[in-house]
């Protein structure tokens, strides 16, 4: 197929692109689209934005930060690879958490990239994820390997997100425990996480990426 000027038409690769920061999503967006084989369709400043881009854009790849109000982007992801099985997902953190690695992959992500990375190594990262490819951050997969999993469970991690700002009886109300059973979530996630009290144990999880 020709262009208007004589040459081949390019078939770009439609991404969508979720960042909640206005002037990072712009540069990424304006430096992706000067890859002559991509194109971004439909961008994001919320996670409770992506799967409404995506369902009204045909998009192949979505970019996804990970910190954004209204939902995460692991949150995301984990919608778009139910709703959109066939739309690769790349996450793009300004934190290089080894928790955050799994649990990216956990939620289906096909690559996992610290943020600041160079636009070529983004773009080479769209088009190995489109090849079937799984593409990881090299630090951030030894930083993983070596810090092991997250020791909490779901429930502790709950709790424990709760539980920066919220009283026992608040976490309490909300999940639907007795205080009794939050204090004992809570002293196993201080136990885990080598912690002296709850906030430093809030502390260590976010700093690990399980939170």
């Amino acid at each position: 197929m020709m262009d208007p000027d004589g040459e081949r038409a390019v078939n770009r690769v439609r991404l969508l692109l979720a960042e909640d920061q206005s002037m990072v999503r712009e540069a990424l967006a304006a430096l992706l689209s000067l890859e002559p084989d991509l194109e971004v369709v439909a961008q994001a400043s919320r996670g409770d934005e992506v799967l409404p881009a995506a369902r009204a854009h045909a998009v192949d790849v979505a970019l996804l930060d990970i910190e954004m109000p209204g939902g995460s982007g692991l949150d995301a992801a984990a919608g778009l690879r139910d709703e959109f099985p066939a739309v690769r997902i790349v996450i793009l953190t300004t934190f290089g958490r080894p928790g955050y690695l799994r649990r990216a992959m956990e939620s289906g992500a096909d690559a996992f990239l610290v943020k600041d990375a160079p636009a070529a190594r983004l773009a080479d990262a769209v088009r190995r994820v489109l090849r079937g490819e799984r593409v990881i951050d090299p630090a951030l997969a030894a930083a993983a390997l070596a810090d092991g999993a997250s020791p909490l469970t779901e429930r502790e991690r709950e709790v424990l997100r709760m539980a920066d700002g919220a009283t026992n009886a608040e976490i309490a109300a909300a999940l639907n425990l007795s205080q009794g059973t939050v204090r004992n979530y809570l002293s196993l996630a201080i136990q885990k996480t080598h912690a002296r009290n709850r906030a430093e144990a809030v502390r260590t999880a976010r700093d690990k990426g399980w939170l």
